[in-house]
C-alpha cells in the first residue's frame, strides 16, 4: 500500500511539472540558468554594481514568468539564492553554524521586508549583505607577515577590548614598532583600523538585530554611545539610527590598499 501511495505520488508530481510547463510563459526563461550563474561570479568576485544589475534581469524574467503569486515567487528565490552564497561561505572560511546563521539571518531580511512593490530594493539590500560578508572573509594579503596576523586577528576578535598594547604584547613587538609597520602597510593607524572594523560590524547587528543601539555601543567598547554616533558617522556618512531605518543604504566597507600607494 505504501509503495502504491508514493507511485501515486510521484505521479501527480509529475503531472504538475507537466501543467506549469504547458502553462506558464517561458518569455526569456532559457536564459535564466545563465544569468543566475553570471549572478554568482558577479558575487564572487565583489562586483556589487555588476551584480545588482544582474539581479534585476532575474527579477524581470521570474516576474514575467508568474504574473500571480509574484511576491511568494521571488520570496522563495532569494531564499534559494541565499543558500547559494552560504554554501559557499561554508566551503571558503565559516563553519557550518555560522553559515546557517547568515541563511537565517537573509530569510528574516525577505520575510520581513519584502512586498509586492519592492523586490529591486530588497535585492539590492541582499547584495549589499552577501557582499558585505564575502568580503569579511577573505584573508588579508599584504606583504608583512605581522601585519596580516594582526588584521586578521582583529577581524576575527572584533567585539574584544582591543587596545594597542594588548596586540602588541600578544604578537610580542613593541608598541612603536607595531604602529608603524602597521601604518606602512594600510596606509592608516591601528587605532583607526580597530574603529573601522567595529563600524564596518555594528551595520549587521543595527541593520539585522533588535538590539538598542547603546546596547551594540558597549558590545563594541565604545566610551559611550554619543562617541560611537560620532565614529560611525564618520565613516558611513550617516548616524547609526538612520543606518537602521533605512533599508535601501549601502554599507560602508574599507579597502586596505594597495602595498604600491602605501610603501
Amino acid at each position: 500500500m505504501k509503495y502504491i501511495e508514493g507511485v501515486q505520488k510521484i505521479e501527480s508530481a509529475k503531472e504538475l511539472i507537466r501543467e506549469i510547463e504547458r502553462n506558464g510563459n517561458y518569455n526569456g526563461i532559457d536564459h535564466l540558468f545563465a544569468t543566475e550563474e553570471k549572478l554568482l561570479n558577479h558575487l564572487y568576485q565583489l562586483e556589487k554594481e555588476e551584480a545588482k544589475h544582474t539581479i534585476r534581469l532575474i527579477i524581470d524574467v521570474i516576474s514575467k514568468h508568474r504574473e500571480e503569486n509574484q511576491q511568494e515567487v521571488i520570496k522563495y528565490y532569494f531564499i534559494t539564492l541565499s543558500s547559494l552564497i552560504a554554501r559557499r561561505l561554508e566551503k571558503a572560511k565559516l563553519t557550518a553554524r555560522t553559515a546557517f546563521a547568515f541563511n537565517v539571518t537573509c530569510y528574516t531580511l525577505i520575510d520581513m521586508n519584502l512586498k509586492e512593490h519592492n523586490f529591486v530594493e530588497v535585492a539590492d539590500e541582499l547584495i549589499e549583505f552577501y557582499l558585505y560578508v564575502l568580503a569579511e572573509k577573505k584573508l588579508p594579503s599584504l606583504m608583512h607577515n605581522t601585519v596580516n596576523q594582526v588584521l586578521y586577528y582583529i577581524d576575527e576578535d572584533i567585539k574584544s577590548p582591543l587596545t594597542v598594547e594588548g596586540i602588541s604584547k600578544k604578537f610580542e613587538v613593541s608598541t612603536s614598532h607595531l604602529s608603524r609597520i602597521f601604518r606602512e602597510h594600510t596606509g592608516v593607524t591601528l587605532i583607526e583600523y580597530i574603529n573601522i572594523k567595529k563600524v564596518e560590524e555594528s551595520q549587521y547587528y543595527l541593520r539585522f538585530s533588535s538590539c538598542k543601539i547603546a546596547d551594540i555601543s558597549d558590545q563594541f567598547h565604545f566610551c559611550n554611545q554619543s562617541y560611537f554616533t560620532r565614529i560611525f558617522k564618520k565613516y558611513t556618512g550617516q548616524t547609526p539610527k538612520r543606518f537602521r531605518s533605512s533599508l535601501s543604504g549601502t554599507y560602508f566597507r574599507f579597502v586596505l590598499p594597495t602595498e604600491e600607494n602605501v610603501l
